[in-house]
């Protein structure tokens, strides 16, 4: 499906107003400055995530899955290579002088956290934005291959069709790791949330 121009630039805009409130709030709670890159947006048929983040997701992938229900329904993900995880997760709990090479419970909790932060705040940008009532479920952890973690994918009643990626980096003291936010929807929630989109004027 392709997006409009104007679509595109307000799909743009909402998420990096959410990214943006993320990056304030993390920086918040970690007393560092953490930025989050103006967010590259795109939706694709469901048979062609494999293709486009295997490019760059290669191995074990550190993945925070929650499903989302209301008006608007799907998976929302963050996606994160597993050494980009484990360096982002060691830097925001401050163990960056540990030589840590895997992801210890403690940092499987904070990339967990991180990515409740930021799927929340895209999540509920979207649903005060285009008034939409969501709700969403608790926040999960996989560590998995790509493939293997999108076969589990589960959205209700909806044939998974497309999927809503976005792309940033986040720019921490000297680091740059990027990151995927990856959001799936079936048909009729895509055509809600166009709709909506287009409403905002």
């Amino acid at each position: 499906m392709l997006l409009t121009e104007k679509q595109r630039d307000a799909l743009t805009e909402l998420i990096n107003i959410a990214f943006s409130r993320t990056a304030n709030s993390l920086s918040e709670l970690t007393g560092d400055r953490i930025l989050l890159e103006p967010p590259k947006v795109d939706i694709l048929p469901i048979e062609n995530i494999s293709k486009k983040l295997g490019e760059e997701l290669n191995g074990e992938v550190a993945t925070v899955h929650q499903i989302f229900t209301g008006p608007v329904a799907g998976d929302a993900l963050l996606m994160l290579d597993y050494h980009g995880a484990v360096r982002l997760a060691s830097i925001v709990a401050g163990e960056e002088e540990i030589e840590v090479d895997y992801l210890t419970p403690s940092l499987k909790e904070v990339i967990m956290e991180l990515g409740n932060i930021l799927l929340n705040a895209c999540l509920g940008m979207f649903g005060n934005l285009l008034q939409l009532h969501i709700t969403f479920s608790v926040p999960k952890i996989h560590l998995d291959e790509l493939n293997a973690i999108l076969d589990t994918l589960v959205i209700s009643q909806e044939e998974l069709k497309y999927a809503l990626i976005a792309v940033t980096r986040f720019r921490i003291k000297d680091s740059s790791i990027k990151g995927y936010l990856v959001i799936i929807l079936g048909v009729a929630s895509l055509e809600k949330l166009l709709e909506s989109l287009d409403k905002l004027g």
